[in-house]
C-alpha cells in the first residue's frame, strides 16, 4: 500500500502541474513558480484567477465522489454501487435546478442534500419490499429509475428558465467546473473536511459489516444505525460534490477500483483514501482534457467523465454477467 500510495500520489501532483500549466496560453514551471512566491507575471494570474481555483475545486470534487463511491461500494458490496448509479446525483442535481426554476434562495449545497437524501429514500421506500431482503439488483435497478425520472424532471424544470439561465443550468446539469472561484474551492474543502472527519469516525462500523450483518450484530454494532448512517454519509458526501460542479457521472463508479488498483489497499481506511485520490486523479485529468483537447473549445467535464465511464460501466457490467451477479 505504501508505495502504491506514493504512485498516486505523484500521478496526482503531475495531473495538478499538468492542467496549471495546459490551456489556450501554456504557462511553465518557471512562470508558475515565481507567481506562486513572488506574486507576478502571467503564473501569479493563472494561479490566482484563471486555473487555480478550478484545479482547487476539481480536486475536492473528485475526492468526494471517490469517497462515496466507495462507502457505497463497500457497503453493499458491489462494484456498481455509487451516488450517481443509484439516482442520488441525479436528485441532488434536479433539487438545485427546481430551486432555480421557482425563485428558491438557498445554499446550493443544502439544496443539493437535500435532493440527495430524498432521491435516496426514495429508493429505499420503492425497493423495499415487508419481509423480505433487498437485494444490491433491486437497489440498483431502482436507483437507475430515480435517477432517469429525476433528470427527466430537472430538463422539463428547465423550461421554466429564460434561455441564458436554461443554458448555463443544462451546463451545470452535464457537470462542469467552468468559472469556478477560490470561494467555490474553498467551500467543496471545508464540507469536504468535515464530512470526511464524520466518516473517519464510521470506519470501525464499516468495517464490521463486512465482516457480515450477522457477525457484526454479534459484536456489538448495530446494523440498521450503522447502514444509514454510512448512507447518509456517502449521499451529503456527493451532495457536496454536485453542489459546486453538478452531478458529474462515473466518477465515483471507477474511483474506487482504480485507486485499489494503483494502491492495492485492502483495509477499509486504506480504500477511501485511494479511492479519494483516484477520484481527484480522474477528475482533474477529465477537466484538462475537457477544456483544452478541443482548442477553442472548453466542454463541461461530465462529457469526458462519460467518455471514460461509459466503457467502463460496459466492462463492469459483462464481468457481473459473466460472475452470474446480474
Amino acid at each position: 500500500m505504501k508505495r502504491g500510495g506514493v504512485t498516486l500520489a505523484v500521478l496526482l501532483i503531475a495531473a495538478v502541474l499538468a492542467a496549471l500549466m495546459i490551456g489556450e496560453v501554456l504557462i511553465g514551471p518557471a512562470d508558475l513558480w515565481r507567481g506562486l512566491w513572488a506574486g507576478e507575471g502571467p503564473g501569479s494570474l493563472t494561479l490566482r484567477v484563471i486555473r487555480g481555483p478550478r484545479v482547487a475545486s476539481a480536486v475536492g470534487v473528485g475526492a468526494l465522489l471517490g469517497l462515496s463511491g466507495a462507502v457505497l461500494q463497500s457497503l453493499l458490496r458491489n462494484p456498481l454501487a455509487a451516488p450517481d448509479i443509484l439516482g442520488f446525483n441525479a436528485g441532488a442535481g434536479l433539487a438545485v435546478v427546481a430551486a432555480l426554476a421557482f425563485g428558491i434562495v438557498a445554499p446550493a449545497p443544502l439544496l443539493a442534500a437535500a435532493g440527495g437524501i430524498a432521491a435516496a429514500l426514495l429508493m429505499a421506500a420503492l425497493a423495499y419490499r415487508p419481509g423480505h431482503a433487498t437485494s444490491t439488483l433491486t437497489l440498483i435497478l431502482v436507483g437507475l429509475g430515480v435517477g432517469f425520472s429525476a433528470g427527466a424532471i430537472g430538463a422539463f424544470l428547465l423550461l421554466a428558465l429564460p434561455t441564458t439561465q436554461a443554458a448555463e443550468a443544462q451546463r451545470w446539469l452535464s457537470g462542469s467546473l467552468a468559472a469556478r472561484t477560490w470561494a467555490h474551492a474553498a467551500e467543496v474543502w471545508l464540507l469536504g473536511a468535515g464530512l470526511t472527519l464524520l466518516l473517519a469516525v464510521q470506519i470501525p462500523a464499516l468495517k464490521l459489516l463486512e465482516l457480515g450483518a450477522d457477525l457484526a450484530a454479534g459484536l456489538g454494532l448495530r446494523v440498521e444505525r450503522a447502514r444509514w448512517g454510512l448512507v447518509g454519509t456517502a449521499v451529503l458526501l456527493a451532495a457536496a460534490a454536485v453542489a459546486i460542479a453538478g452531478p458529474v457521472p462515473f466518477v465515483a463508479l471507477m474511483a474506487a477500483p482504480l485507486g485499489i488498483a494503483l494502491t492495492g489497499a485492502r483495509e477499509p481506511a486504506g480504500r477511501l483514501a485511494a479511492a479519494a485520490g483516484a477520484g481527484a486523479l480522474v477528475t482533474v485529468l477529465s477537466d484538462l482534457a475537457a477544456r483544452a483537447a478541443i482548442p477553442g473549445l472548453q466542454l463541461p467535464i461530465g462529457v469526458m467523465t462519460g467518455l471514460l465511464g461509459a466503457p467502463y460501466l460496459l466492462w463492469r457490467l459483462s464481468r457481473e454477467m459473466e460472475k452470474g451477479e446480474l
